[in-house]
């Protein structure tokens, strides 16, 4: 019994050690790929819950004109046991992959096509109730883009709930513009207090755009880190 104590402990202080004073349960994002054709993107999150140390993970399938999972396109898996000694969850991603391929073949993804990355957030865990615009340029076309994040925040402690949604600007090499929203306003998200642009990627073949959202929700331990994306066609 003293040695499985310290073991836990152990755990404990390696999780405390890398996420510095952060509290709650931090999911690490994956991305999986496009179709081909570049309307239908994959993407992953892990992590090992903080009270029970047990690794979870999910997997997303998503409608990218849609902006819409598709049907059946969520799928979670939380193993029965804790963590061994060095893991940090990913077995329980693989898991849920490796049980999946029937299904990531039915849409036609391929783990090679992922995202090219037009803009990766440099700070950690810097969401923010107020919201954010960021800019970034796509090199290899010329286009430059600014997006603007959008929240709206309701209540506080186990009252509270949020939305948002992005106002996207394209500007073409041309000086042409385009402007697109994406995101749910009128969806209410329990407990989650702020969104933070985490990347922003591009289908490798086509416009397919891919916008990947860090969200802060409230936990018993301080906060939990959780993904989400919104997609759209440009």
């Amino acid at each position: 019994m003293r040695l499985k104590i310290a073991f836990y402990v152990v755990i404990i202080a390696l999780m405390l050690a890398t996420t510095g004073v952060w509290a709650g349960d931090i999911a690490s994002y994956v991305d999986l790929g496009f179709s081909p054709d570049g309307r239908i993107y994959m993407f992953a999150q892990y992590g090992v819950e903080s009270k029970t140390l047990r690794p979870w993970a999910d997997l997303f399938i998503v409608d990218v004109p849609r902006n819409n999972f598709v049907p059946g396109g969520r799928i979670s898996y939380t193993h029965d046991y804790p963590v061994l000694a060095g893991q940090d969850g990913a077995g329980a991603l693989f898991r849920l992959i490796s049980r999946n391929t029937a299904l990531a073949e039915q849409y036609g993804v391929t783990y090679l096509f992922q995202g090219q990355a037009l803009y990766i957030a440099l700070d950690e865990h810097q969401a923010t109730p107020r919201g954010e615009t960021i800019e970034f340029r796509d090199f290899e076309t010329g286009a430059s883009y600014k997006a603007t994040l959008c929240p709206t925040v309701e209540g506080s402690g186990a009252q509270l709930k949020s939305s948002f949604y992005i106002n996207l600007e394209r500007t073409g090499l041309n000086g042409s513009k385009k402007t697109y929203t994406v995101g749910t306003p009128q969806l209410k998200r329990p407990l989650i207090n702020s969104y933070h642009i985490k990347k922003v990627m591009i289908a490798p073949h086509d416009g397919s755009v891919i916008i990947v959202i860090e969200m802060r929700k409230q936990s018993d331990n301080g906060a939990d880190i959780r993904y989400m994306v919104e997609a759209l066609r440009l």
